[in-house]
């Protein structure tokens, strides 16, 4: 008999824990975000895959099917709320390593009353994944492992279903959003970051990029459904398919990067190029043509340097936020305590623009040394010369858009230009900024506009202006104190 004593409860969602109070099996409360969103995208999933007729019997019905496995569970936590809070689930596998961390696991199944349902497994992650490479089992896959979940990746692609979700955390943003280890994140993602405002995003599609290039090896595709940086880890959802025909996308959906060290600009490069025929509807697959750009910037003349390679698709799926949010609505916000910044975060991501990257105005004005031009009048200007700016849900006060750099160094020199600032005041004769502003090729090929004309208020004004009002929670309130990344568990 359980000594109850010995034990804090722990109430999260529609589960309870109980909790060693030597502290030999880990939990992390801040995780309660990750854990409600995963609830939110699974149940997304579930519904769609649903919709396309699958799991239907001749009556209409659906019985329980979906096949979860958490594969390094840690506490447990994550797979008994799976067997309380999804629809349709049918079985939820929560292995662990950690002979002390499976036992709780055990004891927290019973406490639950889910034993038709969730299964405790003592085993290696890799090992277990790799059971099911021939006979795929499982219809979810969660990876939220401690650092890197690179190793995990191969095994967990092959025992996925056809058109089943991966959810795959990534926490080693040292690695992946800085600039110390460039060695390191080569050899764990294949790839280096980008400096500057963007290295969030960048991180993400590192993974991407990763976690593609894996599944192309077994003719398999990646469909990000919904690609997150949060605090301090990356968190993605991607649907698995097999398709050796898409496989075929996989080089034009994989990019390097050039920026340029002094100012900042960035050109994309495809690895390779998808055209259509126009006749037969037929797509043909070649090399890309490049670069974009010389050994030198185009706008300042500092050096282009290289990073990549990296995911160049999108980063999002349009129809499961809308699923997903409507889903988080639902919820009761006494049980799901996050819901608040899974819609704010979902808002956000559901707005952005799929082109790369994104920058903060502050890094500009830098550049050229003048105070930053508000967002709002920025993204106007961008609309006034025809393009699209959105903002992104990885870094407050930052923009997307699809204008090339030519038309946002215009814009800002026209701003600087406004303010009456000097040219070049400040600046030493070999600076970035101090050769942009006396570059008179910048705005050569772009419809010149006075001042009023370009930062007139419009319709993007208007919409970008009315999300930043909006209300929307972007970060965790701190749960305790310390509340970052925790050690792994000594038993």
């Amino acid at each position: 008999m359980t000594d109850l004593d010995a034990y804090n409860k722990i109430k999260e969602g529609k589960a309870e824990i109980l909790f060693p109070k030597e502290d030999k099996v880990f939990y992390n409360p801040i995780q309660q975000f990750n854990r409600d969103l995963s609830i939110c995208g699974i149940r997304a999933w579930s519904e769609l895959y649903q919709s396309a007729g699958k799991k239907r019997n001749n009556e209409g019905e659906v019985k329980p099917f979906i096949n979860i496995l958490e594969a390094l569970s840690a506490s447990g936590l994550r797979a008994l709320r799976y067997g309380h809070e999804i629809p349709l689930v049918k079985k939820v596998v929560a292995n662990d390593f950690s002979p002390a961390a499976v036992e709780s696991i055990k004891l927290n199944i019973e406490h639950n009353q889910l034993n038709g349902i969730v299964k405790a497994n003592e085993g290696d992650a890799i090992l277990f994944m790799s059971q099911f490479r021939d006979k795929p089992e499982f219809h979810v896959i969660d990876l939220d492992p401690y650092g890197t979940a690179t190793p995990f990746i191969d095994s967990a692609v092959q025992a996925v279903k056809n058109d089943g979700l991966l959810l795959v955390t990534c926490t080693d943003l040292g690695v992946l959003a800085g600039s110390s280890y460039p060695e390191k994140c080569f050899a764990l993602y294949g790839g280096t970051n980008i400096p500057g405002d963007a290295t969030h995003e960048s991180a993400l599609r590192l993974v991407l990029s990763m976690i593609a290039s894996t599944a192309a090896k077994y003719k398999k595709t990646i469909e990000p459904m919904l690609s997150l940086s949060i605090d301090f880890y990356v968190r993605l959802f991607i649907r698995v398919k097999t398709s050796p025909i898409k496989v075929k996308e996989h080089a034009s959906t994989t990019m390097i990067n050039y920026h340029c060290s002094g100012c900042g600009t960035t050109y994309d490069q495809p690895l390779g190029k998808k055209t259509q025929d126009e006749k037969t509807g037929r797509y043909k697959f070649t090399m890309a043509r490049g670069p974009p750009v010389g050994e030198k910037c185009t706008f300042c003349h500092k050096t282009m340097h290289l990073a990549g390679p990296m995911w160049a698709g999108q980063l999002h799926n349009k129809t499961f936020i809308d699923k997903s949010l409507q889903i988080s609505k639902s919820l009761d916000k006494d049980v799901y305590g996050t819901t608040d910044r899974i819609e704010g975060m979902l808002t956000l991501a559901k707005q952005e623009l799929e082109t790369p990257f994104y920058f903060k105005p502050g890094s500009l004005s830098s550049v050229i040394k003048c105070p930053a031009p508000p967002i709002n009048e920025l993204v106007s200007a961008l609309g006034n010369l025809g393009y699209m700016a959105s903002l992104t849900h990885a870094m407050p006060s930052a923009i997307k858009t699809n204008a090339p750099w030519e038309a946002i160094w215009y814009i800002m020199k026209t701003w600087l230009n406004h303010r009456k600032e000097e040219s070049g005041k400040n600046l030493s004769e070999t600076s970035p900024g101090y050769a942009i502003i006396h570059n008179d090729q910048i705005g050569k090929d772009i419809e010149l506009k006075e001042y009023e004309e370009l930062y007139k208020k419009n319709d993007l004004y208007h919409e970008i202006k009315s999300l930043r009002n909006f209300k929307i929670v972007r970060f965790q309130q701190n749960p305790t104190k310390f509340w970052g990344p925790k050690a792994k568990p000594t038993n």
